[in-house]
């Protein structure tokens, strides 16, 4: 399992930040003709991005192409269980993408929009975030 993880990090820990707002970036189709848009504001794993990826590969049998339009990039931290308050931050346990109403998650092209309308319902399935599936029609 090939998780999308940044080979560097300049800060190997990061602030939660402030998610307000909708996306200005990354909003519209740009590679494909179907997308799976994001309706709310969340983090998503780099695991779970990894799933949904996987639902849609397996689904259009490898045909087809797919574009993730996100990366995570934000480090997430976590004390160990049992450990005592304070001492510093925590140890990096992953990363997410950080993710604003509107943001494109996925784009497919080269299918037909049944193909891609079923592969992306099974993949928001996947995500912690609700979504729509959009097209170029649309």
């Amino acid at each position: 399992m090939a998780l999308l993880v940044p080979k560097r990090v300049k800060h190997r820990k990061a602030f939660r930040g402030k998610r307000g707002g909708v996306a200005t970036r990354g909003n519209t189709l740009s590679f494909g003709s179907f997308g799976l848009k994001s309706m709310d504001a969340g983090w998503i794993s780099s695991r779970q991005l990894e799933a949904a990826r996987r639902a849609i590969t397996h689904f259009t049998a490898r045909g087809g192409r797919l574009w993730i339009r996100i990366y995570p990039d934000k480090p997430v931290t976590k004390h160990p269980a049992e450990a005592r308050m304070g001492s510093g931050k925590g140890d990096v346990i992953g990363y997410v993408a950080v993710v604003k109403p509107g943001t494109i998650i996925f784009e497919m092209g080269a299918v037909s929009g049944t193909v891609a309308a079923e592969a992306m319902r099974l993949a928001s399935h996947k995500l912690p975030v609700k979504t729509r599936i959009v097209s170029k029609e649309s």
